[in-house]
């Protein structure tokens, strides 16, 4: 591919070497440095003038850290007279803070959103949004793909003649229930109450789910909070199994081993949008790679073809 040019900050790199191999082209090198006052100073080590550059960067822990250095990407690329700059999230942290719930407090996702625009970014590439709504906090282009078709091939590989797929939540209702119409199963939902970050209460499932083998299917898990307050509810219904989904596998503290522990889970799944360290991956652990869809959209941002037939 002619014209393209592919950065990565320092949250991912791993991530963003596998989808260049996907493209076929390099991966081009960032040098981010780091001064005695704790400023920093990113520099882009390769040509961007009039190219279609993607800087790849997922916020991930620390967050901050790397929100910063993507802003500074971004005015490296613009200072670089970049022809444009497609910003590709993988995971975008902030999704999280998409309403005004409590008095005097921000909405991070919108001032996220303004401050990538502000910075450089002429497009944004994301995946599996915690909310629809914070795709209109852009006022560029956003395109967003979702997992769940790696997935479900993933999950295709077992019998799924008992199977239900559980949203933990009305919120994921819409997503769970296209997740089920991909392996020709049924769905659950469960009527969810968040108190705290780390305060869930679920207070029954609604759905069919006595003696069947469960698919939770959720959009990241981070504590995991949400999951052990549904298993509790599913154990009450005699499930029979269970195993867990998720595209971005944040899985903070000990919430792997915890869940790895829990002896009716079988297995635990989901995608390399954040980085998981191989000190914590178990052996009910597996991560599907999301690459090639990311490489593909690009592909199609930078010849102009239309990246919603990939849901076709």
């Amino acid at each position: 591919m002619r014209d393209i040019a592919v950065f990565s900050g320092s949250a991912h790199p791993d991530l963003a070497a596998e989808i260049c191999e996907h493209l076929g082209v390099p991966l081009l090198p960032t040098r981010v440095s780091h001064f005695a006052n704790d400023c920093i100073e990113v520099q882009l080590q390769g040509n961007c003038r009039e190219r279609d550059v993607f800087l790849i960067q997922p916020l991930v822990p620390p967050v901050q850290e790397h929100l910063v250095e993507l802003l500074f990407m971004l005015d490296a690329a613009r200072g670089a007279s970049a022809g444009r700059i497609t910003v590709v999230l993988p995971h975008y942290a902030y999704a999280r803070s998409d309403k005004k719930d409590a008095p005097r407090i921000s909405i991070g996702g919108r001032l996220v959103a303004d401050l990538l625009q502000t910075a450089g970014a002429d497009r944004i590439l994301a995946m599996t949004l915690h909310s629809p709504q914070v795709h209109g906090f852009f006022s560029v282009p956003v395109d967003h793909l979702h997992a769940l078709r790696e997935l479900a091939n993933h999950f295709r590989g077992y019998d799924l003649s008992n199977t239900v797929v559980v949203s933990p939540d009305l919120g994921n209702a819409k997503d769970a229930a296209a997740f089920a119409r991909m392996l020709g199963a049924e769905v659950a939902f469960g009527a969810k109450q968040r108190y705290a970050d780390d305060k869930v209460v679920i207070s029954s499932v609604i759905g069919e789910v006595t003696d069947r083998d469960a698919i939770v299917l959720d959009d990241e898990i981070a504590k995991g909070s949400t999951i052990f307050e549904l298993l509790a509810r599913l154990r009450e219904r005699n499930i029979r199994s269970v195993r867990v989904a998720c595209t971005h596998g944040l899985f903070s503290g000990d919430a792997i081993a915890r869940l790895s522990a829990e002896k009716d889970v079988e297995e635990i799944v989901c995608t390399n949008t954040v980085p998981i360290p191989r000190v914590k991956h178990t052996d009910k652990l597996t991560i599907l790679s999301v690459a090639a869809p990311l490489a593909e959209a690009m592909r199609r941002i930078h010849n102009g073809e239309s990246v919603s037939a990939l849901f076709a």
